[in-house]
C-alpha cells in the first residue's frame, strides 16, 4: 500500500495536472501590450510617433481627406510612380506639421496605399498631430 502511494506521489510530481498547467500559465504570463488605438500613436519601443496613412495618389492637390481608426486619408498631388507620391507625402506632412523633412520618414508601405510614417522622437505628441490633421481636414 505504501509503495502504491509513493508511486502516485512521484507520478503527480513529474506530470502536473491540466489545472496545474493552466494555473502556472496564468501566474507566469506576462501582460500583452494593448493594441494600437487610432491612427496616430507612440511606438512603445522607440518613443517615436507613428501615423497610419491611407494614401490617395494622383490627386489635384495635397490634403487630408478623412481621419478614422484605420488611418489618416491623405490625397497626394503626385503619381504613384518611382516613389514620387511617397516623396510628396513626406514633404506635405513635414510642411503641415512644421517639421524638417528629415524628421519625417516612411516606415512601412513604400509600394502600398497603407503606409506608416514615423515622426522622430519628441517632435510632436499624437494629440498635437491629430489636432493639426483635423484642422486641415476641415479646410479641405
Amino acid at each position: 500500500m505504501k509503495t502504491l502511494q509513493l508511486l502516485r506521489a512521484m507520478s503527480s510530481k513529474s506530470k502536473p495536472s491540466k489545472a496545474g498547467k493552466a494555473a502556472g500559465k496564468q501566474a507566469g504570463a506576462t501582460a500583452t501590450p494593448k493594441p494600437v488605438q487610432g491612427p496616430v500613436y507612440v511606438d512603445p519601443k522607440s518613443g517615436s510617433v507613428l501615423i497610419k496613412i491611407q494614401a490617395k495618389p494622383g490627386a489635384k492637390f495635397n490634403g487630408i481627406t478623412d481621419i478614422s481608426e484605420d488611418g489618416v486619408g491623405v490625397q497626394i498631388a503626385a503619381p504613384p510612380l518611382d516613389g514620387e507620391a511617397n516623396a510628396e507625402l513626406i514633404k506635405y506632412l513635414a510642411k503641415l506639421l512644421d517639421l524638417r523633412k528629415s524628421d519625417v520618414s516612411l516606415d512601412k508601405g513604400s509600394k502600398s496605399r497603407q503606409k506608416t510614417v514615423v515622426l522622430e522622437k519628441r517632435c510632436r505628441t499624437p494629440e498635437q498631430v491629430l489636432d493639426t490633421f483635423r484642422k486641415e481636414a476641415q479646410q479641405t
